[in-house]
């Protein structure tokens, strides 16, 4: 079978399976967030109410970001010009890492282009540096941190899902002499639960294990200075690695490790991840240092994501609606089936001008497919009002009782 042929094959098996993505062309419109233009496949455009934005604060149309960035467009013009090594480090780099060390009360920082990056160079060259040394990912990871760890020359262990005592009987079973890091989320994307950090971080200690800690979801969102969860929970001093993103309760892009100086130096001097790339914009590390800052000092926005977040939860509670079980910001609500959830999908979109992502295998497992919903600090009660009367009449005498009993 030729490259050509496999590519076609491989593509119809998706198509068949009801998991082929189709990109919806959407126009963010910066003073009306959350809506966005719509461009359809027949031409026309349309307003859209977004539903399912990871930008959760709104900070990406905030004016002191994009004031920041247009400032420093003028300033220092488009592109970074090179890598971090060949004139690729503007003084805006420079200050928003020693921002993001602060944030998490760390000796240093280092950026890169986006979260994934971050995660899958990182744990790939602390890994990838030594044979003794093996790494306890838990099971609902991200791909980037898979992705990273594959790269591993020792054990790789797999413990399930927030389960200290899983956790704690691979640790004793592992060779006391090896190194370890420990691998986890604060929260998980896709259902929105949260990571006993402190007690993960103390059972890894107890057997000299390191920790890595995934706050992609969580930066931005929870602590008195968005810190994330770590930081919520005062756990900060237990973690040893912390990975963040940019570009979500940040609003902009790219993506961050902070740590000790020797963690984030080595990583910095050998991974290719870093070293062979161009280094993100000046103007987007501008955009990304002022509204670092301005959720360091504000909690209006952080109060107000939140009060949504629960109040739609209680909405599609209350109207019987098959809302999964979430201790964050994220409102997964249950479908069951790939083909269901991408046509109620089409239909919000098509039919009702609201855009909501259905999330399907590999992103979640066969049989829980879900859209998944972030209400933002610009979503109002009258949205969630419409919205949950709009779900209410889709889902009417449709909601099977195996998905019903699971949300």
């Amino acid at each position: 079978m030729s490259l050509v042929d496999f590519c076609e094959s491989e593509l119809n098996r998706l198509k068949a399976e009801e998991r082929y993505r189709i990109f919806a062309d959407l126009e963010k419109q910066s003073g009306l967030f959350p809506f966005y233009k719509h461009h359809r496949p027949d031409g026309v455009v349309e307003e859209v109410l977004v539903w399912c934005s990871n930008d959760y604060l709104a900070m990406g149309t905030s004016p002191k970001v994009i004031t920041a960035m247009h400032e420093a467009l003028d300033a220092v013009g488009a592109g970074a010009g090179g890598t971090r090594n060949i004139s690729g480090t503007s003084h805006y780099h420079v200050l928003l890492e020693q921002e993001l060390a602060d944030l998490h009360q760390k000796e240093a920082a280092l950026l890169f282009t986006s979260g994934y990056v971050a995660n899958e160079a990182a744990l790939g060259t602390l890994l990838d540096g030594r044979d003794d040394i093996e790494v306890f990912s838990d099971a609902m990871n991200h791909a980037s941190m898979i992705q990273g760890m594959r790269k591993r020359k020792g054990a790789k262990h797999i413990w399930r899902h927030n389960d200290l005592g899983h956790l704690e009987e691979l640790l004793k079973g592992a060779d006391p002499k090896t190194e370890k890091i420990v691998a986890f989320e604060s929260v998980y994307s896709m259902d929105g639960d949260v990571a006993p950090i402190g007690e993960i971080c103390d059972l890894a200690h107890r057997y000299g294990a390191i920790t890595y800690l995934d706050e992609v979801h969580a930066v931005g969102m929870y602590g008195p200075r968005g810190g994330g969860i770590a930081e919520r929970d005062g756990v900060l001093d237990k973690v040893d690695i912390v990975e963040g993103t940019l570009a979500k309760g940040f609003g902009v892009q790219g993506g961050y490790i902070a740590g000790k100086h020797a963690f984030i130096d080595y990583v910095r001097s050998f991974a290719p991840g870093l070293i062979f790339t161009t280094s993100m914009a000046p103007a987007v590390a501008a955009g990304a240092l002022a509204s670092v800052r301005h959720l360091k000092a504000s909690t209006s926005e952080r109060a107000q994501q939140q009060r949504q977040a629960t109040r739609l939860k209680q909405a599609f509670r209350d109207a019987g609606l098959p809302v999964m079980d979430s201790q964050s910001h994220i409102v997964p609500l249950l479908v069951g089936d790939a083909g269901r959830a991408r046509d109620f999908s089409n239909e919000l979109l098509y039919d009702r001008r609201i855009y909501v992502t259905a999330i399907n295998f590999p992103t979640v497992p066969v049989g829980t497919e879900r859209l998944r919903l972030t209400p933002t600090p610009k979503h109002t009660d009258e949205m969630i009002d419409e919205l949950v009367a709009t779900m209410r009449d889709m889902f009417a005498g449709d909601i099977p009782e195996a998905v019903r009993k699971a949300g």
